[in-house]
């Protein structure tokens, strides 16, 4: 581990934990709000595909080891990267998906008036900061993908996976570029950011795209 990616990691903890302390009553506000409003758990919890650490290693393609059965995406022989099991505010009616994965669009019918909300305000992604503290995503990095989506992504997209380079984050350069999106045009100009963003990984840059990403809360930009 470089200089950098120590002050890196230590600059993830530091925000995650200055984060949890101050938006635990947002946190247990949402929690409150979910419970009462939705039948179904606080809490969603999904395998995503993470930072690609076998990529002088091993070879490519082994079968996606997964750290949690009941979120398992047994579809799919997935690239390279290690899974994780990410944490968010459940913003959709319990069991939203049957059957293939579908990515989520405006005005999708499964996502619950208070989950409308809170991926507005993003607050469903506040409980990424423990997955931070896990070491399994950055604060500030490319945002993490399913393994269903990212064998579709590439088959468009060669060098989607590029973005495994370096851990996954809660908000990222892409993000306040052009907030979400879905589609084949969306995703490569998104990774056009998360490269730009991957060749110069810095605490000022860390610092200034967290900056924009207050302004993007604010405004609701790019929200789904």
């Amino acid at each position: 581990m470089t200089s950098a990616d120590v002050g890196k990691r230590a600059l993830d903890i530091a925000i995650s934990c200055i984060g949890i302390v101050l938006l635990a009553p947002v946190m247990a506000l949402a929690a409150i709000a979910v419970k009462l409003t939705s039948p179904g758990p606080v809490l969603f919890r999904q395998e995503r595909v993470g930072i690609d650490r076998r990529r002088s290693l091993r070879r490519c393609g082994e079968v996606f080891a997964a750290a949690d059965r009941r979120t398992r995406d047994r579809r799919v022989v997935v690239k390279p990267g290690r899974p994780f099991v990410i944490f968010k505010f459940r913003t959709m009616v319990a069991n939203a998906e049957k059957g293939v994965p579908v990515w989520a669009r405006k005005n999708d019918a499964r996502i619950t008036p208070v989950g409308r909300f809170l991926r507005r305000t993003r607050i469903d992604e506040i409980p990424q900061f423990f997955n931070v503290l896990l070491g399994d995503m950055s604060v500030v990095g490319p945002r993490p993908e399913r393994a269903y989506f990212m064998a579709q992504i590439e088959h468009d997209i060669p060098a989607f996976r590029e973005r495994l380079r370096v851990k996954p984050g809660i908000t990222g350069l892409a993000q306040v570029e052009l907030g979400y999106t879905n589609s084949v045009d969306g995703l490569r100009q998104k990774l056009g950011y998360d490269l730009q963003y991957i060749k110069r990984p810095t605490a000022a840059t860390d610092i200034a795209i967290l900056a924009r990403t207050f302004g993007v809360v604010i405004s609701g930009k790019g929200a789904c």
